[in-house]
């Protein structure tokens, strides 16, 4: 067993891959084993798995095609077809690691599951409470326990505000594929490290102060010239682009998170 743990560990890096990344950190902690799928559900978009642990306790897991870093977890539906969500399950990897947490939910509705379709009427506003437990997988360090779920949660909530803030910019591209939202994003959040010819116009003005953190000169002046002040020190102690370069995935999900909601909420 000792001997599997380390080959995931060496090439989890290189895979590139949510589904492998997944199997390997699961493998690693006993949980690959803890539930079976009974049955399963699709339509274009979403994916539905009815789960059992070995206690023969049964819940729903429903999974998005094109945001495979996150799954939402609920009730089995009574007779009535009415369920709840009872978290968010998230799960993604960075060149170093990956970070894992479940968020815990509200929420419900109705969902429908036959052959033929798979649909979900939410009726109760899926509401976001914290985060309850989570891993930190960086370089050969594992981070778990309360000190996990802490960084996780930090980091969460400076991702909602920074979501928040550029949701809030005119004219903003939505509905992006990750790609698209790191190509758009990255030289508006972090001209430093961007080539020259992707900086954006007049990031750079006579006289701007510039500040070292992390080895990187950020310009403090474009900082407080474009960002909300609750964000400049994030910004200027380099702590975005650590949650960049570590969480990319957390703030694509946290920005496109309406539209998830409409994915749902599609019939079909």
């Amino acid at each position: 067993m000792k001997n599997i743990a380390i080959i995931f560990l060496l090439i989890l890096p290189l895979a590139g891959c949510l589904g492998l990344m997944e199997n390997a950190g699961r493998t690693l902690d006993g949980s690959i084993f803890a539930e079976k799928t009974i049955g399963r559900f699709q339509n274009a978009e979403i994916d539905v798995s009815i789960v059992e642990n070995k206690n023969k306790e049964q819940s729903i897991i429903i999974s998005i095609k094109n945001y495979p870093m996150m799954k939402f977890r609920g009730t089995l539906p009574d007779e009535n077809n009415i369920f709840l969500f009872t978290s968010l399950e998230y799960l993604a990897g960075n060149t170093h690691g990956w970070n894992e947490f479940s968020l815990q939910l509200l929420g419900g509705g109705s969902l429908l599951l036959n052959k033929n379709a798979v649909e979900i009427d939410i009726t109760e506003k899926i509401e976001c409470i914290q985060i309850t437990k989570g891993r930190i997988h960086s370089y050969d360090t594992r981070i778990t326990g309360d000190e996990a779920v802490t960084a996780l949660r930090n980091r969460h909530e400076r991702v909602l505000t920074l979501t928040e803030w550029m949701l809030s910019i005119e004219d903003t591209p939505r509905n992006q594929t990750i790609k698209d939202f790191e190509k758009y994003w990255k030289p508006f959040l972090l001209p430093e490290m961007v080539s020259s010819k992707n900086k954006p116009d007049g990031w750079r003005l006579n006289n701007d102060n510039f500040e070292n953190a992390d080895d990187v000169l950020w310009n403090t002046s474009f900082t407080e010239r474009v960002f909300p002040e609750e964000l400049w020190s994030v910004r200027n102690s380099g702590t975005l682009l650590r949650d960049w370069e570590e969480a990319l995935y957390l703030i694509y999900m946290q920005y496109e998170w309406y539209n998830i909601i409409d994915i749902l909420q599609k019939r079909g």
